[in-house]
């Protein structure tokens, strides 16, 4: 066999090599954190790939960490990487009601340099590993009186661009998708963005939010006859686009939601109600315990739990370990690039979400 023969075997060996690598690359956890009566140290972190702190918010121009007690709480994140090397600690900023002055300041040059600057100055200073974008949400209505316009959708993609280019190919650009139809097809340019991010933290919850006047599964992973929104629906969609598989996180609740004045026709689901609250998953076992009148259900289509209370008439919907480990599984199988989660401080001490994450990712295919 002669030169060109041989090389090109040992190419196409060298490339079965790093496409075994990349098929076997374990998908990433992904927790965001924002409790602050709830130590960090509660949790076994790691079993995590990226913990995300959250959130900064906007200063002026520049991202802030708000006060003393919040920096202090991103240099306790950034020390877990003593016993967890391979841990990413990602600063966000934003979150629900958090961006009102995002449309203003990303619209203009000046003021995306300025915030791109601070980020990689404020990631220099704590040592951490990115930034993960939670602005909910550009070119739709979202929290009553707060500004918006359909430019922000190009605004998003010049900031996602001006932070990668300031932030260098090394560091970690994500953002915090919602996990909608609306938004999937008009709050982001997915052509230019995705290319410039690491990760799109799919916001697969939710789904039915503290505004609807119905009941559903806020975090279903399959679309039903009755709600189009799910994982899957977001997940399909961004993949008739393109969008790479490996770039896509889903979402998982650490918490439920609570829907009072439902009546019990279907055990409450698909209903009219009013959300009342949320609850997170370490209380579930206290605040809605069968003893005070929740009966547990599940829905096989939608691969959803939720509970009903028909003395109280209040309906539930949450994940639980089983959704959890179907959500997984599914990241697995369809090969995504992760699962992430809101938020880690709502999780039980021992026994939780968490763990069936990384229950599930060991399991032998």
């Amino acid at each position: 066999m002669n030169k060109t023969g041989l090389l090109l075997i040992g190419l196409t060996f060298s490339a079965g090599v790093v496409l075994a690598q990349v098929a076997e690359q374990p998908p990433a956890v992904i927790g965001y954190y924002a409790s602050r009566s709830v130590p960090i140290d509660s949790f076994d972190t790691k079993k995590l790939t990226h913990l995300i702190f959250s959130f900064c918010h906007l200063k002026g121009n520049l991202i802030d960490a708000n006060n003393a007690f919040d920096s202090s709480v991103i240099r306790r994140l950034v020390a877990l990487k003593s016993a967890n090397p391979g841990l990413k600690i990602i600063l966000s900023l934003g979150g629900w009601g958090g961006c009102r002055s995002c449309p203003q300041v990303f619209s203009t040059r000046k003021g995306r340099r300025q915030f791109a600057r601070s980020v990689k100055d404020m990631t220099d200073y704590f040592q951490t590993d990115g930034i993960d974008m939670d602005w909910e949400y550009p070119a739709l209505s979202n929290v009553p009186g707060y500004p918006f316009s359909p430019e922000d959708k190009d605004h998003f993609t010049q900031v996602i661009k001006q932070l990668r280019k300031k932030l260098g190919k090394q560091a970690i650009v994500s953002f915090a998708a919602g996990g909608f139809t609306g938004y999937l097809r008009s709050s982001v340019d997915w052509k230019r963005v995705t290319p410039l991010v690491n990760y799109i933290n799919l916001m697969t919850y939710d789904l039915v939010s503290g505004y609807a006047t119905v009941t559903g599964h806020h975090s279903p992973l399959y679309s039903t006859p009755e709600q189009v929104e799910s994982t899957d629906h977001a997940v399909r969609y961004l993949d008739s686009l393109g969008v790479p598989r490996g770039k896509l996180v889903i979402g998982a609740a650490f918490y439920g939601r609570v829907f009072e004045n439902v009546d019990s026709v279907h055990d409450g689901l698909y209903r009219p109600g009013h959300f009342r609250r949320g609850v997170s998953y370490r209380n579930f076992s206290a605040e809605l315990s069968p003893d005070s009148g929740y009966v547990l259900h599940w829905d096989p289509v939608a691969q959803a739990p939720y509970l009903y209370n028909a003395s109280k008439q209040l309906f539930v919907t949450f994940d639980d370990s089983l959704s959890i480990r179907m959500k997984t599984r599914y990241v697995m199988q369809q090969h995504l690039g992760g699962i992430m989660f809101w938020q880690l401080g709502e999780d039980r001490f021992s026994q939780g979400l968490l763990d069936v994450i990384d229950e599930t990712k060991k399991e032998k295919n």
